[in-house]
């Protein structure tokens, strides 16, 4: 590295949050889009099949070819309808598609699919994609296997789990009854799974035949509250340095902009990262970050690859660790906390961390 910011992910933690996660009677999928919500697809998806995954999850035909080329081999469900023109290289890298349209299922079938492996995807309320309406799910699944594909699955998305018990349990009513009609049909729907993260915590009715597990694997709790009791740790940590420590005298003003004002004499100290890396604008002069294990506030306009730090009366030495997100000493940033002063969720915070910041990954 030849700047001192980068990502840190603790893969025990990866593994430990799977443990805690998986049911008993039921597989876990983790869902590795987005490089894995930013923690890095590859290493995580590994850690994460050490100890107990079975399958992964992609929303992109190209996420699923980038772990065919890392070396992994296990099932890879492709969240949604593979894009045309992508059919190909999808089968080809033995990835398994999402069907919920005849579009899909024709240009699936026309791609020279054979016998592929198939999941067909339920709408139930999220109004997102999938089948809908639910009841025309056992003429769809019967045009797929005139097509010669396989049904080796049928999936539904809860739209509210972690915050709306009477939604979640309506959408596995309305799920459940699919598949109680595509048995009456005589078609075998195998693997059935509708569990987010925040479902497979919460209710274990919902588990099924396996959960799909996000954001929770990551040690970051899907809403406010859910799975504390779980002892899940937060795997990810960005840290950086001090590039340059400045005395400033009271009144100077700071930062693209002027839009801070020292208020007292103070140590102002040069971070190097910025909005390019994924540190959002929006956090300047309202985050902490922590030095020397303390809070010190974001000073100023952050800039594309800087930002300052108002230090005080603190000694502040170039070199000194800077942590963005996560943990220093007894003080945490957490994702939870970052999320809340953008008027945001934490999955965007991690997941929107920039492809120049190198991941680390220990453990």
């Amino acid at each position: 590295m030849m700047r001192p910011t980068f990502v840190e992910v603790d893969l025990d933690a990866i593994r430990d949050n799977v443990s805690k996660l998986k049911p008993a009677d039921a597989e876990l999928m983790l869902v590795v889009k987005a490089n894995a919500y930013g923690h890095g697809d590859a290493p995580v998806a590994r850690a994460a099949l050490e100890a107990g995954a079975t399958r992964l999850g992609v929303a992109l035909v190209e996420e699923g070819l980038a772990l065919r080329a890392a070396g992994i081999a296990t099932p890879v469900l492709v969240l949604s309808e593979i894009p045309p023109g992508a059919e190909a290289p999808a089968l080809e890298a033995e990835l398994t598609p999402t069907l919920y349209s005849l579009d899909g299922l024709e240009r699936l079938a026309a791609a020279g699919a054979g016998s592929a492996a198939v999941h067909v995807k339920v709408d139930t309320g999220m109004h997102r994609v999938g089948l809908h309406p639910p009841d025309a799910t056992v003429g769809f699944l019967r045009r797929v296997l005139e097509a010669g594909l396989f049904v080796s699955g049928l999936w539904t998305h809860f739209a509210r789990a972690e915050e709306d018990e009477p939604t979640t349990k309506e959408q596995l009513r309305r799920f459940l009854e699919v598949v109680d009609e595509v048995r009456a049909a005589g078609i075998d729907p195998g693997t059935l799974h509708s569990a987010n993260s925040a479902a497979t915590i919460l209710y274990p009715e919902t588990h099924l035949d396996m959960v799909r597990v996000g954001i929770a694997a990551y040690g970051i709790p899907p809403g406010p509250g859910v799975g504390e009791d779980l002892g899940l740790r937060p795997a990810l940590s960005w840290r950086s340095a001090v590039s340059l420590m400045r005395r400033l005298s009271a009144g100077e003003a700071i930062s693209y902009g002027h839009r801070y004002r020292l208020e007292s004499d103070s140590n102002v100290a040069t971070v190097p990262v910025g909005y390019a890396d994924g540190y959002p604008r929006a956090l300047s002069s309202r985050a902490d970050v922590l030095i020397g294990g303390r809070r010190h506030r974001v000073a100023g306009n952050v800039t594309m690859d800087q930002l300052l730090v108002d230090c005080g009366e603190h000694a502040v030495a170039s070199g000194d660790e800077v942590v963005l997100l996560g943990r220093q000493g007894h003080q945490e940033v957490s994702a939870r906390e970052l999320a809340d002063l953008l008027d945001t969720i934490p999955y965007e915070v991690v997941s929107t961390i920039g492809a120049r910041v190198p991941r680390v990954h220990v453990g």
